[in-house]
């Protein structure tokens, strides 16, 4: 079965209603040909999502796409639930990152995308509103990987280069294949790139404070924390700058929903800085190309380029 076949089967389901049904739906074996590369499209060294996803400047993103996935509030109370955020929480990226990743960009991308769905088997309980939630609910688990997605688009049309709409439409079709990887209905993906910018706009209007974002977004209002052996006062001086920075390029590469749910203060002044840097970087990138792999890609995306022998800072540069 192919992508397109694979398309046409499925519908998108309304979300306040689907969500609640709090039913997993797994998929046990592999919707399409065992074989990756026999795909029309594919996740692979010719693809977009390699080039880009794996990008070490993803890393300005971190905060859009752990943020906004945490705004919706059955996403949001499973980490509350079954996660060691609150104690934990740069661990906890640690953690879940690399499986994703090594979804994309490993060698046995059916193994590593079901282990990603096999560890939310058992993520369940109950919202404020009494209604139960479970994490592989294909609303809510396709929600998760929407804002991998729209991070991959994001970070490479405002920090690298300038992304065609037909560029935009192929790395949504590549996700595609990325979410039949883990195994779960896609019952409630977007058929097109259209449909998914009007699914993501939809989705960022249920926006609400949870817990979890509001914790995870602290630093922003607050400023970083410093170490104990260092005075507060010192600390103040010393982390200036860096809380400056921090603000200016998280809060400003998230959709304007997610900082008023968070409380996050943005002015006209901020979002012209803000676009300053944007531009720079874009205009950085012909020398950021130039890089070492190891310091261009993160680990597992290096590791995946180099097994398939293909340098991709001569790929897809517009």
């Amino acid at each position: 079965m192919t992508v397109q076949d694979f398309s046409e089967r499925t519908t998108v389901r309304d979300f306040e209603t689907s969500v609640r049904e709090a039913e997993p739906s797994i998929l046990d074996a592999p919707t399409f040909d065992d074989d990756i590369d026999s795909l029309p499209l594919r996740l692979g060294a010719d693809s977009l999502v390699w080039k880009y996803y794996g990008d070490i400047r993803g890393l300005l993103g971190f905060q859009r796409v752990a943020g906004t996935e945490n705004c919706i509030e059955q996403l949001a109370k499973g980490v509350e639930d079954h996660s060691v955020i609150f104690s934990d929480f740069i661990g906890r990226g640690k953690r879940t990152g690399p499986p994703i990743m090594k979804t994309v960009y490993s060698d046995d991308p059916y193994g590593w995308g079901h282990k990603v769905r096999d560890f939310h088997r058992d993520i369940k309980g109950t919202i404020s509103d009494g209604s139960r939630y479970h994490a592989l609910n294909p609303e809510l688990f396709y929600w998760a990987h929407a804002t991998f997605v729209d991070q991959t688009i994001y970070v490479t049309d405002t920090f690298i280069r300038r992304l065609s709409y037909e560029e935009k439409a192929q790395i949504f079709e590549e996700s595609k294949v990325w979410y039949q990887l883990y195994g779960v209905s896609a019952r409630s993906q977007p058929q097109t790139y259209d449909e998914f910018v009007e699914y993501w706009n939809a989705m960022c209007d249920k926006f609400v404070p949870t817990k979890t974002i509001v914790y995870a977004t602290g630093y922003l209002r607050q400023g970083v924390p410093g170490p104990k052996w260092m005075p507060a006062p010192a600390w103040r001086i010393v982390s200036a700058p860096i809380n400056g920075a921090l603000r200016l390029v998280f809060i400003g590469s998230l959709p304007q929903q997610m900082r008023d749910v968070c409380r996050l203060e943005w002015t006209p002044k901020q979002q012209r800085r803000f676009d300053r840097f944007a531009a720079f970087m874009r205009t950085a990138n012909p020398v950021i190309n130039r890089l070492p792999l190891r310091m261009l890609y993160t680990s597992w995306a290096y590791d995946g380029w180099k097994r398939e022998g293909v340098d991709p800072r001569k790929l897809h540069n517009g």
